[in-house]
């Protein structure tokens, strides 16, 4: 291999770094950085890199082979390296580090206060957007009911439309006494809105105190105006968030907030079980999956890769934190956390006693969560839906999914087509075809609006159940005419998302601009793609069909006094066109007129037609 910087060179090159702690980064012979680390003398730990007396290691051998260059960045202290290190580790991703991998993350609750009208959403992904972010929330659940109490108690939109002040009409939301409909000028002024808005940001930020004098004042006001359904709304309200603070109160003296980590690993698979302890409860779990483990990294290297990254990542500090061995950074990360929460925080291996049965209790499920991974990729169809609830944060999981997709070649022969997958099976019985209509040439969008507007206006006119998620293929933009055609139906709180292909990021509709991106062997995506597939295949076959046909009936109305049905007729009756060309004359009459059959009969007898029959065929 041939290498920028020799072996000599970056033993040259490392004996003149600082003493001081801070970050190095070693890079290939392309330039790319393959590792990063902290240390709290940069030359001590680089050098060690390249001594001959360090023992043989197995990752380390490998990662000495690639290295072609390095560089450093010099820092006050080791707490600093240790940020730099993690923020520089999910900047670039280097293959020699150890990489947070979860199939879940816990969600929020985003209040969109950039935006003139704020609407609520629940997400996984926390922005510098402008946005407020309420949690995170464990067990997730727990984040679908708050948002839920939220819509109905408060009435703030849920849904993703631009407010212009021009809709005619108020959405189904309204009328259930799930928004406000500022959408409608005359129906809720900006003003009440914002209002409203102020109230539920009381309601998150715990000011109780502040949020119940201000209902109070609303629901007098209302009443001397003789408003009384407002009224006693807000009355309800009040009554609500007293109900709420009893417990809290209740629990605010326990402290014992406790993160247990466990770790069950084979060769170069593992997998790692966090369970939560709340006020002495396990309330939530997190999992994490690694199965291209390098060579020689050991368990103490996944267990402290883990935790610097989610305590990096995540806005809670617990009080103590256990694990299932003793890893390198362990005071340093002891005290960043106590710094954080302003008192001390623990990060210790326990010994003996109930915290050591908890630890063991946890490795247990990380056994078990790695022979379900790794040795049992088929969990049940509950499971999946469960899961799939939850990460598109629908109410309940799906037993109907509908998925569309749209077929064309140039704009030519376009048509859509729709599966239905329930109860854990594709049901063909429902499949349906759509021949596009008002669409000419290639607009895959526009055909998207035209079946998703036909196919639920006419179960709304039929009044039918609607599905409990519809599945669209396509990236975002495919995502967004279908939520066009479901916004004109008034429909804006159906379940909607879209799977693109090659990069399989699946775009939920109000989170469009936080994609999901799941792990390759999760029985999610698995479930998805599935359908996503039947539905291209579906229309693809469709479409060859419509295509072939038509370009068969265009060799017989060549024919003089040959039209589109009586090509159709021939080909149904004698199956092909080379046996209509090969029929006797008195068989093509007995399927058509003496006249026409004449043409037909001589017309694949003569020498140029025959020709191009064979050519085109």
């Amino acid at each position: 291999m041939d290498r920028e910087f020799p072996m000599q060179a970056l033993e040259e090159k490392s004996a003149d770094l600082p003493v001081e702690p801070g970050v190095y980064l070693y890079k290939d012979g392309r330039g790319d950085i393959i590792y990063v680390g902290k240390a709290k003398s940069l030359r001590h730990r680089v050098r060690s890199y390249f001594q001959d007396s360090r023992p043989s290691d197995i990752k380390l051998d490998q990662l000495r082979s690639e290295i072609a260059d390095l560089e450093c960045i010099v820092v006050d202290n080791e707490m600093e390296a240790l940020a730099l290190e993690n923020n520089l580790i999910k900047q670039h991703k280097p293959k020699y580090n150890i990489l947070l991998r979860d199939d879940k993350t816990y969600p929020c609750i985003k209040l969109t206060v950039n935006e003139r009208f704020p609407r609520i959403l629940v997400t996984r992904r926390v922005k510098n957007d402008g946005a407020l972010y309420f949690g995170p929330f464990f067990p997730a659940s727990l984040a679908s009911r708050i948002f839920k109490l939220m819509s109905r108690h408060f009435q703030i939109r849920t849904c993703s439309i631009e407010i212009d002040g021009r809709r005619p009409r108020v959405c189904l939301d309204y009328h259930i006494k799930r928004c406000m409909g500022p959408c409608v000028t005359s129906v809720c002024s900006r003003e009440e809105y914002a209002g409203r808005v102020q109230d539920l940001r009381w309601f998150m930020e715990g000011k109780r105190r502040e949020l119940i004098k201000s209902l109070r004042g609303k629901m007098l006001k209302a009443a001397d105006e003789e408003r009384f359904e407002l009224a006693a709304h807000l009355r309800d309200m009040i009554r609500t968030i007293d109900q709420l603070s009893e417990p809290q109160r209740m629990s605010s003296s326990r402290t014992d907030d406790v993160d247990v980590f466990a770790l069950h690993r084979e060769e170069n698979k593992a997998a790692v079980q966090l369970f939560h302890l709340r006020s002495g409860r396990v309330v939530d779990r997190h999992q994490y999956f690694w199965e291209d483990l390098a060579g020689g990294a050991t368990n103490g290297d996944i267990v402290a890769s883990l935790l610097k990254q989610y305590y990096f990542g995540s806005s809670f500090t617990p009080d103590e934190v256990l694990v299932s061995c003793v890893f390198e950074d362990q005071s340093i990360l002891a005290t960043y956390l106590s710094t954080r929460k302003g008192r001390k925080v623990v990060v210790k291996e326990p010994l003996r006693g109930p915290k050591k049965h908890l630890v063991g209790l946890a490795q247990k499920n990380a056994r078990l969560t790695f022979d379900q991974r790794f040795r049992t990729l088929n969990p049940g169809s509950r499971m999946i839906g469960e899961a799939l609830a939850e990460l598109m944060d629908l109410e309940n999981p799906p037993k109907r999914i509908e998925s569309f997709d749209v077929s064309n070649i140039q704009g030519s022969d376009c048509v859509a087509c729709m599966v239905v997958w329930e109860e854990g099976r594709m049901k063909k019985a429902d499949y349906r075809k759509f021949i596009i209509k008002t669409v000419r040439g290639p607009d895959d969008y526009k055909s998207m609006v035209e079946v998703i507007t036909r196919r639920y206006r006419r179960l709304l006119q039929e009044r039918r159940a609607l599905p409990d998620l519809v599945l669209v293929d396509g990236g975002v933009g495919q995502l967004h005419a279908a939520a066009a055609a479901l916004d004109a139906l008034d429909l804006t709180t159906q379940p909607l998302a879209s799977i693109a292909k090659k990069e399989e990021l699946i775009y939920v509709r109000g989170s469009e601009q936080e994609p999901l991106r799941l792990h390759r062997h999760s029985p999610v995506l698995r479930l998805i793609q599935r359908i996503r597939d039947e539905t291209h295949r579906f229309a693809v076959t469709f479409h060859r069909r419509r295509r072939s046909g038509r370009t068969l009936t265009s060799v017989l109305t060549r024919i003089p006094g040959v039209g589109d049905k009586t090509a159709k007729r021939l080909l149904q009756r004698l199956g092909s066109v080379p046996q209509i060309a090969a029929a006797p004359l008195d068989r093509l009459i007995a399927e058509t007129s003496p006249r026409i059959a004449r043409n037909v009969y001589d017309h694949f007898r003569q020498p140029a037609a025959s020709g191009r029959w064979s050519q085109e065929g």
